[in-house]
């Protein structure tokens, strides 16, 4: 089993800058890389807020805090992502990928290990096209990254059994719960929980129920989130995306079929807490 001291992350969205902190956090030294410098800038403050309520709450101390964000590095610099482990949260599409791990491949070593975020593009069919594609896994965290405990840990056809160990390992050290999955459309977490939010859909396409009462009633079911409440906190956009990639990865099965009324949300922008408007409408800071 390999040691670990360097993580990479490329994407310093919702998702990325949530796994650079929980690395950070760790105690490795960790590298957050997007190509763009706002996204870098939020990111960092996205950060010390983060750390900021762990120590309000008692969680973390202040010199917690600093050692934290002191072990991350914030850059623009492809080359600077030179790392035992990488784990790339780009969109959610199989090129961008593929092109992101072919091109560190170049930069790494051969023993460098690329994990994937995704929640639901094959990681046989990213791995295909990287070299020495026994290094490619899936490592799938939840949002929020700082505080969700499961990662499900995905090996692909090429997988090799020590790339997967060591991820687990890895996601243990961290202090998540890794569970391992095969390689499948939506893995485990989302292929079950795809027909909560599609269902949900349904209901609100035929007229059933209105978004506030189906979330009311499945709040009262049990469930912390109502499904509108939790596609307004993911992003409606990464939500339809994971729906639609999954629609077609299951030779586009009905039970899949995304909805009008999330494709309406998308295209008008309106994609969550994250724009201020989603199902509901949220004040912006």
């Amino acid at each position: 089993m390999m040691e670990i001291k360097k993580i990479g992350v490329v994407g310093a969205g919702t998702m990325g800058l949530g796994i650079a902190q929980v690395c950070a956090g760790a105690g490795y030294t960790t590298i957050l890389y997007d190509i763009s410098a706002s996204i870098l800038e939020k990111a960092e403050a996205a950060i010390a807020a983060n750390l900021e309520q762990g120590v309000q709450r008692g969680k973390l101390t202040p010199a917690d805090k600093e050692a934290t964000l002191a072990r991350i590095t914030f850059t623009g610099e492809t080359l600077q992502l030179y790392a035992d482990v990488i784990i790339e949260a780009v969109v959610e599409r199989l090129e961008v990928k593929q092109s992101i791990f072919k091109e560190l491949a170049g930069i790494n070593s051969t023993s460098t290990i690329f994990a994937s975020n995704t929640s639901s593009i094959s990681i046989t069919r990213m791995a295909a096209a990287v070299p020495h594609p026994e290094r490619v896994v899936g490592m799938h965290f939840f949002n929020p990254a700082h505080i969700m405990k499961l990662v499900e840990v995905v090996s692909g056809a090429a997988t090799a059994h020590a790339t997967a160990h060591t991820i687990a390992q890895l996601a243990q050290k961290l202090g998540k719960t890794p569970v391992m999955v095969q390689d499948s459309p939506g893995f485990i977490v989302n292929r079950v929980a795809r027909q909560f939010y599609v269902e949900s859909l349904k209901l609100l396409e035929e007229g059933v129920a209105d978004v506030a009462s189906i979330d009311q009633l499945m709040r009262a079911s049990g469930f912390k989130m109502g499904p509108f409440e939790l596609m307004d906190l993911i992003g409606v956009d990464v939500n339809y995306t994971v729906t639609a990639s999954m629609f077609e990865a299951f030779h586009y099965d009905p039970k899949f079929r995304p909805s009008r009324i999330q494709q309406q949300k998308v295209d008008a922008g309106h994609l969550g807490r994250k724009t201020g408007k989603g199902f509901y409408t949220y004040d912006k800071d």
